[in-house]
């Protein structure tokens, strides 16, 4: 591992309460980093593990040599004892003209398709928690019927790949995409037929955003389906992902939600916009986070 510069510290001297989530950093927030040297300062940091997004420059699974090359991440993940969940959220790996595109809801979603095809592969080899996707915004040329059905048809290829790989998909419900809420995520899941390994991935921040209910309840709301879990700050109405204290979510009843639901998943910070300053805004959150876990537990008292 490497040693973090001196205005860096890291926290692993002080060990998590025995109910503290497990607590995970989003390599989309390491963007500038070697995904070798990512994956080094989020253990360093005293991260319990990684939302490792399938990027470029992050285990790219359009390029040569995959199989030997996620051997080599497994390797390195366990070698830093770090646990993990695949995100498929790359902007521009699928397209280098526009960002996230194609989706499960465009005209043609082979590339789409494909991709999270071999998410799933990489998340089996692995041994990832959960792989996470989420639907797309409905292209303007595509009416609303049919972007469902595409949807629908695109999400029961997904399943039949995690069942065959054994694997746990969360689905995201997504500000501004076809799915954006908790109640998007159950009518998917419905037509889906409710399939098993059809979990939900939660953004806390997603959920001060747009859901009608508080956060918490909101956690408790999903708690039986719950796989996988993301965490910013946000404010009411406006999707942007912020560092924590800068918006507007009490961070320890959220913490308390989730260990009283059961969950016992990543919850991974979700800040793709701060790769900038991924050491210090690392080292940042995790502090937070702990604070905020002692701070649920001596309300608990």
């Amino acid at each position: 591992m490497t040693t973090p510069p001196p205005s860096v510290e890291p926290a692993r001297a002080d060990p998590p309460h025995p109910t503290t989530p497990r607590f995970g950093y989003g390599t989309n927030g390491f963007a500038n980093h070697r995904l070798d040297d990512a994956l080094a300062v989020v253990a360093d940091l005293g991260y319990q593990g990684v939302a490792l997004t399938l990027d470029h420059d992050h285990l790219d699974p359009f390029a040569p040599g995959l199989a030997g090359r996620v051997a080599a991440v497994a390797r390195r993940l366990g070698a830093l004892g770090l646990a993990v969940v695949v995100e498929t959220g790359a902007r521009y790996l699928l397209d280098p003209w526009h960002k996230h595109a194609p989706t499960l809801l465009h005209d043609d979603p082979a590339r789409r398709v494909e991709f999270l095809r071999r998410a799933v592969r990489v998340g089996a080899d692995l041994g990832a928690e959960a792989v996470s996707f989420w639907a797309g915004v409905r292209p303007a040329t595509v009416a609303p019927g049919t972007a469902w059905d595409r949807l629908v048809a695109g999400c029961a290829t997904v399943v039949d790949a995690a069942d065959a790989a054994g694997v746990t998909l969360g689905f995201e419900p997504e500000p501004g995409m076809l799915v954006e809420d908790i109640a998007g995520w159950r009518r998917l899941r419905g037509a889906l037929g409710d399939p098993a390994r059809f979990g939900i991935t939660l953004d806390i921040g997603h959920c001060r955003c747009l859901e009608p209910r508080p956060v918490p309840e909101c956690v408790h709301e999903v708690a039986p389906h719950l796989v996988n879990v993301q965490i910013d700050d946000m404010r009411r109405g406006v999707h942007e992902h912020l560092e924590f204290g800068a918006g507007e979510i009490d961070f320890p009843p959220v913490l308390r939600a989730l260990t009283d639901a059961g969950y016992r998943g990543l919850v991974a910070v979700e800040l793709p916009r701060h790769s900038h300053a991924a050491p210090a805004v690392a080292a940042r959150s995790l502090a937070f986070l702990r604070a905020a876990a002692k701070e649920a537990a001596r309300r608990r008292r």
